[in-house]
């Protein structure tokens, strides 16, 4: 493996050694669609299958497998387009400097190209739901398509975010049914707020670079108070599921079955360290199990 593929890796990537072996340009467009990081359609997939699994028509593999597909090609064809729009900026950071689009290893209309083709396995996934949930699923894309915008004019982008990466769990659940959408409110809310909370955790490693060059963003706005921060988005986040558990089941025996994903999510906030190197990122990263666990609670109560 030479020195040039290793500099060519951005410094976050989760999958070093398997993007630093392809090609140039497959290493390109991988990392382009953060197919290294899968982190980010973990986190877009989750809210999908809490969706499907509270409906209480159980497991629903075949749905959640095209959710998941559809989650991987969506979110790699949202970071295409945001690295296009945000080139400039991204150029000035060091963290996203290595960037394809950034670097000028892939071109502009290289880029649009394989965002059109990650979107055709988008429409795929598209074609396989009821007319409701597409109506649903198409109402997001202007929403998608705003939030590169979001860090330029106010200081909650994460705000925007929350919508967004949440937009599969109103997917999920009117491919399914179509009523206690009081519920679906206000799980949808509290998965928003947990947007919030993590990708606050996450623009933590950019403070310095973000100031300097402009870019607003959560983990700024909040200052030295960004654990407090954090810590209320997740409760919140915590109280609205709960909310919604009840709304779905007055059951007071329901609602343990969020205890694992609050005790996790306590366990973020007690251990963030904003001065530790790797420590947000690692923090953002446990998401993927707050997510399962969520997950698990929303088919125990959907489906018990």
């Amino acid at each position: 493996m030479s020195e040039t593929a290793n500099m060519d890796v951005v410094p976050d990537s989760e999958h070093r050694g398997i993007v630093a072996r392809l090609p140039q340009v497959p290493r390109d467009l991988a990392q382009l669609a953060r197919f290294d990081r899968p982190i980010g359609w973990w986190l877009l997939f989750w809210p999908c299958a809490w969706g499907v699994w509270l409906t209480g028509a159980g497991w629903q593999l075949e749905l959640v497998a095209w959710l998941l597909l559809g989650s991987i090609a969506m979110r790699g064809a949202g970071c295409v387009y945001n690295d296009i729009v945000d080139a400039d900026l991204d150029r000035r950071v060091a963290r996203t400097a290595a960037r394809p689009v950034a670097s000028g290893r892939v071109s502009k209309k290289l880029a649009w190209g394989w965002l059109c083709a990650l979107g055709s396995v988008g429409l795929l996934v598209l074609l396989q739901l009821r007319p409701i949930a597409q109506g649903v699923a198409l109402a997001s894309v202007l929403l998608v398509a705003a939030y590169p915008f979001m860090k330029r004019i106010t200081w909650w982008p994460q705000a925007w975010l929350g919508m967004v990466f949440t937009w599969g769990l109103l997917v999920g659940w009117t491919q399914l049914r179509a009523d206690n959408l009081d519920a679906l409110a206000a799980m949808y809310a509290g998965a928003a707020l947990w947007v919030i909370g993590y990708d606050t955790i996450y623009a933590m490693q950019d403070r310095e670079d973000d100031a300097l060059v402009g870019i607003r963003s959560s983990a700024l706005r909040m200052g030295t108070k960004v654990r407090g921060g954090v810590a209320f988005c997740y409760a919140a986040a915590v109280a609205l599921w709960a909310l919604a558990f009840w709304l779905y089941r007055a059951d007071w025996v329901a609602l343990l079955a969020l205890l694992p994903a609050a005790g996790h999510l306590l366990w973020q906030v007690a251990t963030l360290d904003g001065e530790a190197p790797g420590n947000p990122l690692d923090r953002f990263r446990a998401n993927r199990w707050t997510g399962a666990l969520v997950a698990a609670a929303c088919f125990v109560v959907g489906n018990a």
